[in-house]
């Protein structure tokens, strides 16, 4: 099993090498849901040496993307394999919340030799055997998934239905509130390909400015407690 860190800052980055995690999952604004980050970030985590998958999202909210954001994405895409990044997190959906089979599309003729993951917009369709089927079927690598809930304790049965519905004919990576608490019975119980979680807790930046912020900033201790409980 791997462990993928959710990872939007240079000091997450930092940590993921020095904590030795599989890969990380590149974006910024995690306050958003995550976003597509920076060159300069990819960069950075690219210099580092951590296996670097990118998420591209273009904008908070849901996944059903106009022609114009689809460009967005296949461009950040294209640019993305240009860095020379491991993979990319790609998601979208249509207006009837299937998966978007028109994105996905362009999407694998812009990859090239990228290995793909499609986000938690699995989590907001309308079927998850049908949506599995999609993936699968389009030549996505792994999907990052909840359960079809806000979280994995509350969509644990669903992913052990998928993980055995998968069979390995696609990676099941479990993610969406994941902590010290529950990654011991996701290890043991749903057995999936990887576990995905940020380790983050919510802080002020730089209080005494005009332009102070909260925001969710990784917590290293935070991250080890979690390790702490599946690597004894």
């Amino acid at each position: 099993m791997k462990f993928e860190l959710c990872a939007a800052s240079a000091e997450a980055i930092d940590i993921a090498s020095d904590l030795n995690f599989d890969r990380i999952e590149l974006c910024q604004s995690l306050e958003q849901g995550g976003l597509t980050p920076s060159n300069g970030l990819i960069r950075y985590a690219i210099d580092k040496g951590v296996e670097t998958h990118v998420l591209i999202r273009p904008r908070a909210g849901g996944f059903s993307y106009s022609s114009e954001e689809k460009k967005i994405i296949i461009a950040d895409v294209e640019e993305c394999r240009r860095l020379g990044v491991k993979g990319v997190v790609i998601g979208g959906l249509t207006e009837f919340g299937e998966i978007d089979k028109e994105l996905l599309h362009f999407i694998k003729g812009s990859a090239g030799d990228l290995k793909i993951t499609f986000h938690r917009a699995f989590d907001d369709s309308l079927e998850w055997k049908r949506s599995v089927d999609v993936l699968i079927e389009y030549g996505v690598d792994r999907v990052l998934t909840s359960g079809m809930a806000s979280s994995v304790e509350i969509g644990m049965p669903i992913l052990k239905q998928l993980n055995s519905y998968a069979n390995g004919r696609i990676e099941i990576m479990a993610g969406g509130g994941v902590n010290a608490s529950n990654i011991k019975k996701i290890f043991d119980v749903i057995k999936p390909d990887a576990i995905h979680f940020s380790g983050t807790v919510k802080s002020v930046l730089d209080e005494e400015s005009l332009f102070s912020e909260s925001l969710l900033k990784v917590d290293r201790n935070k991250i080890i407690r979690i390790l702490d409980q599946v690597k004894l």
